[in-house]
């Protein structure tokens, strides 16, 4: 079972052979993108892209077997998928090459491995799924703060006695100029020394800009990160 279905020595496929392996990783597809929606955000085309992958890696893999050009091709496949024009997330991009490793497996012939490979890694999806591993512990004291002042308060120092009873860390990230730039729009990324201190926070806030807009949000990581 865990022997290679190809004949080393035959330049051709069988049609049996053929698709013996586009079904096995048509399953593999199947079980990959059902391990991915277990509580996950997800799409109906990119699970069903991903239930697809393997089997369009598998051929592939199967039509350049024993050809010096199979590298290149390979290469090409994972390049056209990574380089997508639309950006996706860390999980994403780990599911596509869970994906195209299993095709790949398949295709070579190894439909045994292939398969011990999905079952091992669609287990390890779910587990780490039902523990939520690599949740940010204390999430909701991480905000993401908007403060509009006047144009007349400096804003490099304007709530430098106001943060420090409420929040532990805080950065200015951004500064822009509103209402023709008689207003400044302040970003912070700040870290509440308490969840229940955030309404005590907006009302001394609120004191200080003259009641104009605040917003806080939860903290999100940047585009550039993964």
């Amino acid at each position: 079972m865990l022997d290679s279905v190809f004949d080393s020595t035959a330049s051709v496929i069988a049609p049996g052979t053929f698709l013996l392996c586009v079904a096995c990783a048509l399953v593999l597809g199947l079980l990959l993108a059902a391990a991915y929606m277990f509580r996950s955000r997800y799409t109906k085309s990119f699970v069903a892209t991903v239930a697809m992958l393997p089997a369009v890696v598998c051929v592939v893999i199967m039509m350049v077997n024993g050809n010096i050009g199979a590298g290149v091709a390979v290469a090409g496949v994972f390049g056209l998928v990574r380089f997508r024009s639309v950006p996706g997330t860390a999980k994403e991009i780990g599911i596509i090459f869970l994906a195209m490793g299993a095709g790949l497996i398949a295709g070579m012939g190894y439909l045994g491995y292939a398969s011990l490979f999905t079952v091992v890694m669609c287990a390890v999806m779910l587990l780490y799924n039902t523990l939520d591993f690599g949740t940010k512990k204390n999430a909701a004291l991480y905000k993401t703060l908007r403060v509009t002042i006047p144009e007349d308060l400096d804003y490099t120092n304007v709530f430098e006695d106001v943060f420090p009873r409420f929040v532990r860390e805080w950065e200015l990230s951004q500064v822009k100029t509103t209402n023709m730039g008689s207003l400044f729009r302040l970003t912070y990324d700040i870290t509440l020394r308490d969840a229940s201190v955030e309404k005590a926070l907006i009302d001394e806030l609120r004191k200080r800009n003259g009641n104009l807009e605040i917003t806080v949000s939860k903290q999100e990581t940047t585009s550039t990160e993964l």
